[in-house]
Formats: C-alpha cells, structure tokens, sequence
C-alpha cells in the first residue's frame, strides 16, 4: 500500500473537492437564512419574537450535540462515513418545510438542519486538517469556512430573490432538494483521511496521547486556558449570529427594506465574512492566532453598534460587511488554534468539543435575543448580545496565549 503524504498540493484534488462540498453544506444555511423569520411571521402568524426564532434554537442546540458526537465519531469510524450520514439526514430538511402545515414541523426540520451541519461541515473542517501540513492548518480552515459562507450568502441571496419572485414556500426550498444530491455525489467521490491523521503523527514524531472522550472535553472546554478560550469565543460569536439570522431580518423590515433589500444584506454579512477568511486563515499562519481573535472579537462588538446607530440601506450593508470581517477574523483561527494544541489522535474529538460550545451559540443567541425583544424591543436586543463578543475579547486577550509559537 503505497504510503500517503501529508500536504495541501500533495492532495489537492481531495482537497479541492473538499471546498466544493463544504460550499453545497454552507447553502443548506443560506436557504433558510433570509426567508425564515419572515415566513414564521406572514404564513405562521408568529407575533412573539422567542416563537419566531425557535427554529434557531431547535438547529442550534441539535449541531451543537451533534457537533460533539460527529468529532468523536470521526476518530472511531472514518471521517467520509459521517460524512455521507450528513447528507443523507439533510434530505429530510427542505421536504419538511415544503410541507409543512405547521410552525412546528419547521422547528423539526430545523433539527435535522443541525444534524446535517454538524455532521457534513465537521467532517469537511477535519478532513482538510488532515491534508494539510501544521503549517498550512490556517490556510486549510480559511478556504473550508470560505466555501461555507459563500454558500450561505450565495443561497441567501437567491432565495430571498425566489421568495419575491414567487413567494416564501415552496419555492426556495425545491432548490434545497438539488444541493443535498449534489453533496452526497460529491462526498461519495472522495476519498477517506484516515491514515493522513496517522501519517502526521509520524512525521511530527509525537508520543502517542490516548485520552478519555470527557477528559478533551474538559481540556477543551476549562481545563487548557488556550482551548477554553477559543471555546468561549466561538460561542459568543455564533451566540452574536444567532441573534443576527433571527432579528436582521425584522429589524431591517421595519427599517423600511423590501425582501429584496433584506436578501442583500442579510448575503453581505456571511459573503464578507466567507471571503475574508480566505486570507485570514493564511493570515494567522504567519503572524499568530491570537493577533486576529481578540480584535476580531472587538470588531462584532462595534460593527453591531454601528447597525444599530444608522438608518439608510447604504450604511446597513456597510455594517453588515464589517460584521463579516469581524467574525472572518476569528472563524478559522480559532480552529486553527484548537488544530495547533490539540494532539492529532484527539483532534477531532477536540474540534468536536469546541463546535459543541461554538453552535450551541446559536441556540443561546435565539433565546437570548427573542426575550429581549418580546420585554424590551429588537434594538436593545441586538444592543446587549453586542457586549458579549466585547467581553470575550477581552478575557481572550488576558489568558489566551499564542498557540502558533507553543506549536513551533
């Protein structure tokens, strides 16, 4: 058996077939992102906030579950096998929603949602960490999360323009149908990862490091002072965007936006925030993780504000591009960070634990933001989620250290 090697353009039909995945899984999102929170008002007849964004709260908590077990699951059974499950959970998502004569069943196929995602992106990050050299780790992380984003801002975009053409459902989601074939084609063309995981601990002549699964969860989530603190910070970045995918929407409606307008903000967000991360992942490969966690946690904070200050459709997607390059700074270095402490045999489970606390943001940002709406108002909602990435930031940058040159 010919012995495989470990390297970007040493594998770089698998690991462009990778991006090409992860932008299939990333559009999954982006169906769902402009239309949703509208459609639980105008068909559904949604008036509480906490109500509308349940759908969140049911893909939030479910990746987040997921997420733990897929990375465990990679490590004992191959990372394609859960690949291919993802997709095929998937399928249940825009078949539910076509049909759905209830807001509920929209809540049950948002589960499914976060099956899909948890299982498909997870697998896609860890494969190309797999591929790529320690040096390359940023680089392999940027181009996975680009394609993810892309998607989402790519699918946003349009089905917020097929929902106007046409109308909320079902419309948009026939196209869902299509991306899940897609992916699960693709995802059965390429190839396992495996032994490039076994290969690296070769080459990085490390001792073997076999721990129990609650013992990296406990590295990772307080234990290592690095871990724990990517961990906190991917939370309060996704618990920041749970908020956004389910308040821009009607913030923005009562700012004036038709669906359209809505559509190309609500696609600025993630499409700058996918197309940064092209250079910020390289980027943390030469000068350092933390250099881009802290301020990019600053950045969310501010660029949250300022949405919140101005009132025209100009300076909304001015804000909603700074939002992205704010989150862009912090998405693939945090995994980076994680890929640089974490030994390759736990790795995965690693990931697992961090995506954990990262998506279970989501969940925490929905509920958060909807009681907040529904006693208060929907600025003071988007207001105090605004402070958590600020705090974060902070403790990042008081106890984090930089995890490139521990690795070096």
């Amino acid at each position: 058996m010919k012995k495989v090697q470990v390297g970007v353009r040493e594998n770089i039909v698998q690991f462009v077939l990778l991006v090409v995945i992860n932008l299939f899984v990333g559009s999954m999102v982006g169906l769902e992102r402009t239309i949703l929170p509208i459609l639980g008002e105008e068909r559904f007849g949604l008036s509480s906030m906490s109500a509308a964004l349940s759908f969140i709260i049911s893909f939030g908590f479910s990746k987040a579950i997921v997420n733990f077990l897929a990375g465990n699951l990679a490590d004992r059974m191959g990372r394609k096998q859960v690949l291919l499950l993802g997709w095929g959970v998937g399928l249940f998502v825009p078949i539910m929603v076509i049909f759905a004569h209830a807001w509920w069943v929209v809540i049950v196929a948002n589960i499914f949602l976060g099956i899909n995602q948890a299982l498909t992106w997870s697998m896609t990050v860890n494969m190309k960490v797999d591929l790529a050299k320690s040096t390359q780790r940023g680089l392999a992380v940027g181009f996975n999360e680009f394609a993810g984003y892309i998607g989402v801002a790519i699918m946003a975009a349009i089905s917020g323009y097929v929902a106007s053409t046409y109308s909320l459902s079902p419309e948009p989601f026939y196209i869902g149908v299509v991306l899940v074939l897609f992916g699960f084609i693709l995802s059965l063309i390429v190839q396992n990862t495996d032994q490039h995981v076994k290969t690296q601990v070769e080459q990085d002549k490390v001792e073997s490091d076999t721990v129990s699964t609650w013992e990296v969860f406990k590295r990772t989530s307080w234990k290592n002072p690095n871990l724990a603190s990517n961990s906190l910070a991917g939370l309060t970045t996704n618990l920041k965007d749970g908020m956004a995918w389910g308040l821009f929407p009607i913030f923005l409606t009562a700012g004036g936006l038709s669906v359209g307008q809505i559509g190309t903000v609500v696609a600025i967000y993630p499409a700058s925030w996918g197309l940064f991360q092209l250079f910020t992942g390289v980027w943390s490969d030469k000068i350092g993780r933390k250099k881009l966690i802290v301020p990019g946690m600053f950045v969310q904070a501010l660029s949250l504000w300022f949405i919140l200050i101005v009132n025209t459709y100009s300076l909304w997607v001015i804000g909603a591009a700074l939002l992205g390059i704010g989150t862009a700074m912090v998405y693939p270095t945090i995994l980076a960070s994680i890929s640089d402490v974490a030994h390759p045999e736990w790795r995965a489970t690693s990931m697992g634990v961090y995506r954990f606390w990262r998506d279970s943001g989501y969940a925490f940002g929905a509920l958060f933001a909807g009681i907040i709406a529904d006693f208060i108002n929907v600025n003071w909602a988007i207001g105090l989620v605004a402070a958590l990435p600020l705090i974060s930031g902070i403790i990042a940058w008081l106890k984090m250290k930089e995890t490139l040159q521990a690795k070096n």
